[in-house]
């Protein structure tokens, strides 16, 4: 009988093209894989990959093993999915996806508030640039940031939540000792893998950028008086230190989405997660637009 764990290192060769990518994947050892592919091809009788220079390819064998592991797989995800649909206990694991900017600067007191109202839901805050699959179950909700709704995935259910904008800050002692007459340059900060949005790459700067490499530092950068930098306005506007550029105009990044899958979310604990945060969400609303705050 084939062994559905060996299947799953199959695909995970398949898929990264090695052994290393595979075992980073599936967070086990360089070994462990190479056992289990040997435990597989001993079963079938067949060897699977052939080994090149440039990684591991599906011998013709492996091909065909390949189209029914893809398939054993959807069928695996398909009745994980059904059967947590139909756990309606509010215990056990939520897994909730979203940027790190939005768990940390803006939903991390909700959920804290909703771990204290249902104290045996164990959360999972996934915090993370990368987007989850939650057809694949490797979140129960996520929430993103869509800038258009035809690009959501036809097979996951979405709860709308409020439009989100972003505006150009800098420093508040930055921007008083402009006004008084200092001369130095005022430069772009900037995070390495996204640089200048083509919305905001017409204000006109005299330095060069100052690059980081993620949210936090950048924050902490302009705070610094560094220079200018895009932040969404529930950042922005709630940081004390901080003051719209003035002159610059708002700009939409897009609207916030609660998105769950198939049969997850008919479970009760991800039904009164995405209630409660749908409510919390709702209320942030004037904050997310950028107009909580009178402009300077």
């Amino acid at each position: 009988m084939i062994d559905w764990d060996d299947i799953r290192y199959f695909l995970a060769v398949a898929r990264g093209g090695s052994v290393r990518a595979a075992a980073a994947h599936l967070g086990v050892n360089h070994s462990t894989v190479l056992r289990r592919i040997a435990q597989l091809e001993e079963r079938l009788g067949a060897h699977m990959f052939e080994k090149l220079p440039s990684g591991y390819r599906l011998t013709a064998a492996g091909e065909e093993v390949l189209e029914l592991a893809n398939q054993m797989e959807a069928s695996s995800h398909q009745l994980e999915t059904r059967v947590f649909g139909r756990d309606q206990s509010v215990r056990g694991l939520l897994r909730v996806t979203l940027a790190p900017t939005l768990a940390t600067h803006l939903l991390m007191p909700d959920f804290a508030d909703f771990a204290l109202l249902h104290p045996d839901i164990e959360m999972e805050i996934l915090s993370s640039g990368e987007l989850a699959n939650l057809t694949n179950r490797e979140a129960d909700v996520a929430i993103r940031v869509v800038y258009d709704r035809k690009t959501l995935p036809l097979n996951l259910h979405g709860l709308k939540g409020p439009d989100l904008f972003g505006g150009v800050y800098m420093s508040r002692d930055r921007l008083a000792a402009g006004r008084a007459g200092a001369p130095d340059p005022i430069r772009w900060i900037v995070i390495s893998i996204h640089g200048i949005p083509d919305w905001a790459s017409e204000i006109r700067t005299t330095g060069v950028p100052f690059r980081t490499t993620d949210g936090e530092a950048q924050i902490v950068a302009v705070r610094q008086g560094l220079g200018i930098t895009t932040l969404p306005c529930f950042v922005g506007d709630a940081d004390p230190l901080l003051v719209r550029v003035p002159g610059t105009d708002l700009h939409m990044y897009g609207t916030l989405w609660l998105l769950t899958q198939g049969e997850t979310r008919k479970t009760k604990r991800v039904r009164l997660f995405t209630e409660f945060i749908s409510r919390r969400l709702a209320a942030y609303a004037p904050l997310l637009a950028g107009l909580s705050v009178s402009r300077d």
